[in-house]
C-alpha cells in the first residue's frame, strides 16, 4: 500500500482518537491532518503504521488540548462538546465502549481529567492500546501510564453515564419527546421527562442560551412548551439525528439551515437530561447556521398555538 492509502484506512480511527480526547470536530480534524503532514514528511516507513499515526494524533490532540483548556476557562456558559453525527471509526468488539465515551455526559466527564490522564484513558478503555503503545504515545513510562490511567477510572468512575441500551426504545421515546415539542403538550412532555431531569444550553456567549441550566419535570416541560412551538411557527423543523450516539435532533430553519442540536439522555425510560447546543461556531460541520439571534427576535412576535 502507498503511504496515503495506509493513512486513509486509518483515518477513521485517528479522527476517533482525537475527538474524544478534544471533543471538536474541526480541531479533531486538523489534527488528523496535521498527522498526515508528518507522516508525509517522515523519511522512514514506521514499523507499524498504526502504532506511529495514532502516537501522533494522540501527542498533537493533547497540545491542542492543552491550550484549548485556557480557552475554556474563559468560555460563557456551560461548555458542551461539538455535537457529532456519526463516528466513522466502527469495530464490533468494542461497539459498547466506543458509544459510551462519545457521549456528551461521558465527553463531559473527560473534561475533568488532565490531558495526560484523558489520552491514556481514550488509548486504553476506548481502543485497547497495549501500554507499550501509550506510553511512546504520550511519552511517559509504562509504568506512569498505568498510574494515569488509574486516576482517570476513578474520576471516571464517579459520574459514569448509564444509558437506555434498547436502540428501538430510546428512537420511540424520542419521537414521541418531539411530537410533544413540536404541539406545545405540558402534560405529555413531563410523562417523559425523569422526576430531577435536567436542561442546559450552550451558547457561548453568541447566540440566545439558557441563564442557567433548569431543573425538574414540570420546570423544564413548561419552559420546552413555551418555547418551541413558537418556533415550529416559524417553520422550524426537527430532523431526528444520533447526537454523540444519544437520541436527538439537529433544529432546522425554514431555509434548512442548522439552528442547534437537542440530545436526550435516556434510562429507565426517561429522558435523564437536554442539552442543546446553539453556539455558531459549533454547529458549521453540520451545514450552513442560521441566525439564532434574528430567530429568536422574530419568535418574541409569534402566538404561542392554542391547545
Amino acid at each position: 500500500m502507498s503511504k496515503i492509502e495506509e493513512f486513509e484506512e486509518l483515518r477513521p480511527l485517528l479522527f476517533s482518537i482525537a475527538y474524544r480526547i478534544l471533543g471538536s470536530v474541526g480541531e479533531a480534524e486538523d489534527a488528523v491532518q496535521e498527522t498526515w503532514l508528518r507522516f508525509d514528511g517522515s523519511a522512514t516507513r514506521p514499523t507499524s503504521t498504526k502504532a506511529f499515526l495514532s502516537a501522533a494524533v494522540t501527542r498533537i490532540a493533547i497540545d491542542v488540548l492543552r491550550s484549548a483548556r485556557v480557552r475554556r476557562e474563559e468560555y460563557v456558559g456551560p461548555w458542551f462538546p461539538e455535537p457529532l453525527l456519526s463516528d466513522p471509526y466502527e469495530d464490533p468488539a468494542r461497539a459498547v465502549e466506543l458509544a459510551d465515551s462519545v457521549s456528551m455526559a461521558a465527553l463531559l466527564l473527560l473534561e475533568r481529567l488532565s490531558p495526560l490522564e484523558r489520552a491514556v484513558f481514550v488509548l486504553r478503555e476506548v481502543f485497547a492500546f497495549g501500554f507499550d503503545d501509550i506510553a511512546a504515545a504520550v511519552g511517559r513510562s509504562e509504568a506512569a501510564c498505568r498510574q494515569l490511567l488509574v486516576r482517570a477510572r476513578r474520576h471516571m468512575r464517579a459520574g459514569r453515564p448509564r444509558f437506555e441500551t434498547a436502540r428501538a426504545e430510546r428512537e420511540e421515546l424520542a419521537a414521541r419527546f418531539f411530537e410533544a415539542l413540536r404541539e406545545g403538550d405540558v402534560g405529555g412532555l413531563r410523562e417523559l421527562l425523569a422526576a430531577d431531569v435536567s436542561m442546559v444550553g450552550d451558547g457561548g456567549g453568541k447566540a440566545p442560551q439558557l441563564a442557567r441550566a433548569v431543573m425538574g419535570a414540570q420546570n423544564v416541560a413548561r419552559l420546552l412548551a413555551a418555547v418551541y412551538p413558537r418556533l415550529v411557527g416559524l417553520g422550524l423543523t426537527f430532523e431526528p439525528q444520533e447526537i454523540n450516539g444519544q437520541p436527538g435532533a439537529v433544529v432546522r430553519d425554514r431555509d434548512g439551515k442548522v439552528l442547534q442540536t437537542l440530545a436526550l439522555d435516556v434510562l429507565d425510560g426517561r429522558i435523564q437530561a437536554v442539552r442543546s447546543v446553539i453556539n455558531p461556531d459549533k454547529l458549521g460541520h453540520l451545514g450552513s447556521v442560521a441566525d439564532a439571534w434574528a430567530i429568536h427576535r422574530e419568535a418574541k412576535h409569534v402566538r404561542r398555538p392554542a391547545r
